[in-house]
């Protein structure tokens, strides 16, 4: 029995020392895990506001890239929709057209073709303009369909072209204020306030 008791003191004994010498490897363990934690925090810490600039940074040239690269493209729609006013006033439009060779109606028909078909070739352009430019080029199109189409309703049903296009023009020149010169500004005034 004192042999049992020897080896059962002995065997807690060993299991002590070995615990005792386990333990101080286990709290080096902990130690050094947590302060490697610490030093990966610290220098996240430290590092992280560089890293938030070179990205701000970059994100800066990046804007300023696409801003370079979209202002030429903006530039081209106001020219673009300026021309496109031009080309729908009436006063351009019937000079285009040899107006002596059609009737009121083909005139009519021909005028209006030509507006839809000048609008749908600039509609794109909406893209890099202001809302209120495209607002204002909407609206010059549809006064001057409604132009010619009331117009038309005006004269008689053997009316020439030459008949259309003076009542057209004669009705343009008793507005106060020419709405192709007010868009016109309006266009110009949003290309200033670019620059």
């Amino acid at each position: 029995m004192d042999f049992c008791f020897g080896l059962l003191i002995y065997d807690r004994y060993l299991t002590f020392f070995y615990f005792m010498e386990l333990y101080p490897f286990l709290f080096d363990i902990l130690k050094f895990t947590i302060s490697g934690v610490g030093v990966v925090w610290i220098a996240i810490y430290l590092i992280k506001p560089y890293i938030d600039r070179n990205e701000r940074i970059q994100m800066l040239e990046f804007r300023k890239s696409i801003s370079n690269q979209t202002l030429s493209l903006r530039l081209q729609a106001f020219e673009r929709l300026v021309l496109f006013i031009e080309r729908i006033n009436p006063g351009n439009l019937l000079l285009r057209l040899n107006v002596n060779d059609f009737t009121a109606a083909e005139l009519h028909t021909l005028m209006l073709e030509e507006i839809r078909n000048e609008f749908q070739h600039n509609i794109t352009q909406q893209i890099y303009v202001t809302t209120k430019v495209w607002v204002v080029v909407k609206q010059v199109k549809e006064q001057t369909l409604s132009l010619v189409n009331g117009t038309l309703k005006e004269l008689p049903e053997n009316a020439t072209g030459l008949d259309l296009a003076k009542t057209i023009l004669m009705r343009i020149s008793q507005t106060e204020e020419n709405p192709y010169d007010l868009a016109t500004n309006m266009i110009r005034t949003d290309f200033e306030d670019l620059f």
